[in-house]
């Protein structure tokens, strides 16, 4: 079976999303509305989700390993969640006022996350980040934000720096040099490297901010000593150490990576997990950075660092499924994360075995329950960081997830990592296993 017959296979079985991807084409962009959930030859289209599950227009099933941006990591509508979220609509979906879920929610995440003396609620992830580096300028009064080589912390115009390979090369037109001048990127779990860049900014530098595991640039955990070093530095320096968690928030752990690791970052950003399926981003941290914000104690607006929110930020549809969810999580996390972990590390082991027998050069990275498969190349046979990945071979792993979706009914969107979910079981494991096992046996990945 060449990769051909799986592409036409996979246009026998989607032709009302064809036809969807048609019409969207005439009103988005490029046919969608987030630019990673495009992939060759169009997308399918789904009408529902639940548990492990989609459900396309044309009727087809697919176990989900994308799981909402591994945002969903209890599954896709979960009883306690969506009862609550049902409760809440008829209750009123946009007060545009406080809510008491709000201060439950806040008052968990307190209690759960190191560091999280205050925070403040937003929409989305990038304003999250957007309004962290912010505070650091405000606290410290300088101006020089360092950030790693292929780190993604959102479309906010402050961080799309380095972000995509070639990584020294401008993200692309819209965003003029000047925003770019005070950022500094440093090599990723390369800790010599990136202490001699910051040396040479110490004296400016507002912040380091750090994914503790590169998501989107490959699912690359980062090592202990690396966020340990930066996070001294940072101290020494004068400037903030800021751990971006929104992938990594209630993933790796009901405290995330900053208990897993058992950091002590200044500020911390969460979404994701978080919100329970809905829109969310946090910025959380010291009360003596958080309370920059503060509009009743720093009246004058030339004291107050301008963080905000939004129209949507804090509603009590996100508060209450995010509320559902991580009381969830708090009450069942020896059952939840245990079996996710299992599971991540089983599929990491098992898809390891299958292509080293088989002599393909690959590397499955990851850590609990997130994984993703990387095809080495004549460029690169070790993954550590952003740039291996650029190198390695994307175009064998995209064909690699689209057979998977083609025929076999698995989805993980084309060369991103996967995600376990508690709605996971074993067999979803052997499934994953045994198919690979036959895309390999197919040479459709040749």
């Amino acid at each position: 079976m060449t990769f051909d017959d799986y592409l036409a296979n996979y246009r026998r079985k989607t032709s009302k999303s064809r036809r969807l991807f048609d019409r969207a084409c005439k009103v988005f962009p490029g046919g969608i509305s987030h630019n990673i959930r495009f992939f060759e030859p169009y997308p399918f289209f789904v009408d529902a989700a639940k548990g492990k599950t989609l459900h396309d227009v044309d009727g087809n099933r697919y176990t989900d390993y994308w799981m909402g941006h591994w945002a969903l990591i209890l599954g896709h509508s979960p009883p306690n969640v969506a009862n609550k979220l049902a409760w809440q609509v008829k209750r009123g979906t946009l007060y545009g006022t406080v809510n008491e879920a709000s201060v439950k929610l806040a008052e968990t995440i307190q209690q759960l996350v190191p560091s999280a003396e205050m925070l403040r609620f937003s929409s989305t992830g990038s304003e999250a980040t957007m309004y962290a580096t912010r505070l650091a300028r405000a606290k410290t009064g300088r101006r020089v934000i360092a950030k790693v080589i292929g780190g993604w912390h959102g479309f906010n115009t402050t961080l799309m720096q380095s972000v995509n390979y070639p990584f020294e090369v401008d993200e692309g037109p819209g965003l003029v040099e000047e925003d770019g001048q005070f950022i500094e990127s440093i090599p990723f779990n390369d800790l010599e490297g990136s202490l001699k860049t910051l040396e040479t900014i110490k004296d400016d530098l507002a912040c380091v901010i750090v994914e503790p595991l590169l998501g989107g640039a490959g699912c690359i955990p980062a090592q202990k000593e690396y966020l340990e070093g930066l996070q001294e530095f940072c101290k020494r320096a004068g400037g903030l150490f800021i751990l971006d968690e929104i992938v990594t928030g209630f993933r790796l752990s009901i405290q995330g990576a900053t208990g897993t690791y058992r950091l002590d970052p200044d500020l911390i950003t969460l979404g994701k997990i978080v919100g329970g399926g809905m829109p969310i981003g946090v910025v959380c941290g010291r009360r003596e950075i958080m309370s920059l914000a503060d509009p009743v104690l720093n009246k004058d607006k030339q004291a107050r660092c301008a963080i905000g929110g939004g129209t949507f930020s804090a509603n009590p549809v996100t508060m209450m499924a995010g509320l559902a969810t991580i009381d969830y999580l708090k009450r069942n996390k020896e059952r939840v994360y245990s079996k996710i972990d299992r599971l991540g590390a089983e599929a990491r082991q098992g898809l390891t075995k299958i292509f080293s027998e088989n002599k393909i050069a690959c590397e499955v990275t990851g850590t609990g329950s997130v994984f993703l498969t990387h095809f080495l190349s004549n460029k690169v046979n070790k993954i550590t960081n952003a740039l291996d990945v650029a190198l390695s071979n994307r175009e064998m792993l995209s064909r690699y997830h689209r057979a998977l979706i083609a025929s076999y009914g698995i989805f993980f969107l084309p060369t991103k990592m996967g995600a376990f979910s508690f709605a996971h079981n074993v067999q979803d494991v052997k499934n994953l296993l045994s198919t690979t096992s036959k895309i390999v046996e197919s040479k459709a990945l040749a």
